[in-house]
């Protein structure tokens, strides 16, 4: 046991040995002429080489597996027992060097998920100035932020101002103005400014704390194409044993043999998917993305259908004045007499007025307020409500204003008329704003390969279709009940359709979880977070392109590695076989062919890792 530790922790300066070995074998041959000193250091570097190998074959031996440096271990005790020295030399540090690679590989891939480790806070400040442990601050706890620090917890902001780069969170790097009452995740960083705020989650149950989690459980999660080779090596294995067996036992030749086996390693094709796998979801966590592993990168990319909630996912889930018709001259004081009049109400469309004409507009209060259920307020001579509230007070509206107000209906609007001594003075359009990127997103998905897209929501038939049409959406599907949206993803499902579904609340968490591929955004419920298969951390419609761009091309990557894996092998089998029969040159024996084997696990690897720097264009 201790043996096999050493051997784990010095299998790199082991390589490293046996290379000076072998490059001293070549200076005695070709320089000094000493075949002793060629023969001794390639043996001796044949045994340093091979012993990391050896241990790993026997430990697999122990689980009763026959590993692929099981192969290796054969040939290089069949090569040392015919006295090809410089074969099994060879051999022996080209292998653990392509293995080497692969490790070093693996290490390079991880990197993004190693950096947002490294960048979770583990220190925080009491709101007094005391400062404390990050695993012992508590639910409930006041904490204090200062310019330059890391946010310690997901929290709310009871005091202070202060722009925060949320870059950890959402990939991005835009600076976020913070005020009392908004919401603050756990690793962003204060720029400027200073918080206080009361901690709501800490620890692992943070959205930070969340992200790593989820994306290393995806890292050890495996795609189709990965269970495929595992089951595709568990027979290969004794099936090219039992090729170099019958090789000799018909060819009398052991040499051939011995190098049936080595050049049989398909070291490419073991080392080819999880390059790929692992490359992609570094680049999601880089850009925002967490994928839930392997096999939610084989399912999206085969995804042709696409379902979308509506408020809060394709919308911005906030009431918006959108629209504004002004009729004869609007003056400041009226603007503030309308604003200070809606901000005693709380319903969603005076909200919205509100925030339009700007808080700086609401002056006090207004005493005489006459609130008629239904229709809208009175104050004065200053009417704010809907058509009703004009007709029962016998304010007529011309036929142009009657066009306009028909127009913006037919948009789908909310409509808020402001009428002041008989005369209509203002129309106001509110509507849940779309997010800006959603049009040329859609459109960009359809690029990429999307073949339909079908909107489910809660709201009304009018402004579902209105926002569908601008959009270009497929199907929509309105007024719909939690459970009804459940019923129509199962029956896309169950007509043979791939599909995703898109959503951000508690009740589209039964959708989600139905879906082939469910994808929440960040900015949505734990729940939907929680039960989704991809997140969208930033909200944003480009990540989702960049999602599902990176699917196909990962899952292409895959398909290139294990074809040139398998391609490589054979054509180093057929080549070694048939070589000098007069269908194919002999050229190939355990020297080149060992080097071509490592050049295709080079191919492999770098290819795997374009997958890094990946970027979906077609958004732009």
């Amino acid at each position: 046991m201790a043996f096999q530790k050493w051997l784990q922790k010095n299998t790199n300066r082991l390589m490293l040995a046996s290379a000076i070995l072998i490059g001293f074998g070549f200076l005695g041959k070709y320089v000094f002429a000493n075949e002793l000193a060629w023969n001794l250091t390639m043996l001796i570097a044949s045994i340093l080489g091979g012993l990391p190998i050896g241990i790993h074959a026997y430990q697999a031996l122990k689980f009763k597996q026959i590993s692929i440096d099981l192969l290796v271990t054969i040939a290089v005790m069949g090569a040392i027992f015919i006295r090809e020295f410089e074969e099994s030399a060879i051999v022996t540090f080209l292998f653990t060097f392509g293995t080497y690679l692969e490790k070093r590989t693996l290490e390079k891939t991880r990197s993004s998920i190693k950096e947002l480790s490294q960048m979770a806070p583990t220190r925080a400040l009491f709101a007094d100035g005391r400062e404390i442990d990050i695993d012992k601050v508590k639910v409930g706890d006041k904490l204090l932020i200062k310019t330059g620090s890391q946010v310690p917890v997901d929290g709310r902001v009871y005091g202070g101002s202060a722009f925060i780069n949320e870059g950890a969170i959402t990939g991005g790097s835009r600076e976020i103005e913070k005020n009392s009452g908004e919401q603050v995740f756990s690793g962003s960083i204060l720029v400027n400014g200073s918080l206080y705020v009361t901690a709501e989650k800490v620890g692992e149950d943070t959205t930070f704390g969340k992200i790593i989690e989820l994306v290393e459980e995806a890292q050890d999660t495996k795609s189709p194409a990965e269970k495929f080779i595992d089951r595709f090596a568990k027979y290969y294995t004794p099936i090219v044993l039992l090729i170099a067996i019958i090789t000799w036992l018909v060819s009398q030749n052991l040499e051939l043999a011995i190098t049936i086996l080595v050049l049989g390693c398909p070291g490419a094709l073991v080392i080819g998917a999880p390059v790929s796998n692992v490359a992609a979801i570094g680049n999601g966590a880089k850009n925002g993305l967490l994928i839930k592993g392997g096999e939610v990168m084989d399912t999206f990319s085969r995804v042709d259908t696409l379902l979308f909630d509506k408020t809060g996912t394709l919308t911005k889930g906030e009431t918006e004045v959108v629209l504004v018709k002004k009729y004869g001259e609007i003056s400041e004081n009226l603007l503030t007499k309308i604003s200070t009049i809606e901000s005693q109400s709380n319903h969603p469309l005076a909200t919205a007025i509100v925030r339009f004409i700007g808080s700086g507009h609401t002056k006090g209060g207004i005493d005489q307020l006459d609130v008629v259920k239904g229709q809208g307020i009175i104050a004065d001579d200053l009417l704010i409500g809907n058509e009703k509230l004009l007709t029962a007070h016998e304010i007529l509206l011309t036929d142009s204003q009657k066009q306009s107000l028909r127009e913006v209906e037919e948009k789908g609007m909310s409509i808020v008329l402001v009428a002041k001594a008989g005369q209509l003075k203002l129309i106001y359009g509110i509507a849940d704003e779309i997010r800006p990127d959603v049009k040329r997103a859609l459109t960009a998905l359809r690029r990429n390969g999307m073949k339909k897209m079908v909107m489910l929501t809660g709201d009304n038939e009018v402004t579902a279709r209105n926002v569908a049409k601008e959009l270009g959406i497929d199907e929509v599907h309105a007024n719909l009940l939690p459970e009804d949206k459940a019923r129509i993803v199962s029956e896309f499902k169950s007509s043979g359709h791939k599909l995703a579904f898109i959503g951000d609340g508690i009740n589209d968490s039964p959708s989600l979880a139905l879906a082939d591929i469910g994808i929440a955004m960040g900015s949505g419920t734990d729940i939907a977070i929680e039960t989704s298969d991809v997140v969208l951390m930033k909200s944003s419609f480009a990540e989702l392109v960049q999602a599902y761009g990176l699917a196909k091309n990962t899952v292409r990557n895959m398909r290139q590695n294990i074809g040139l894996a398998i391609a490589v092998v054979i054509f180093l089998l057929v080549s070694l076989i048939l070589g000098g029969t007069g269908f194919v040159p002999n050229f190939v024996n355990m020297g080149t062919g060992m080097f071509i084997h490592e050049v295709s696990i080079l191919g492999v690897i770098l290819n795997g890792m374009r997958l890094i720097s990946y970027k979906n264009k077609k958004i732009n």
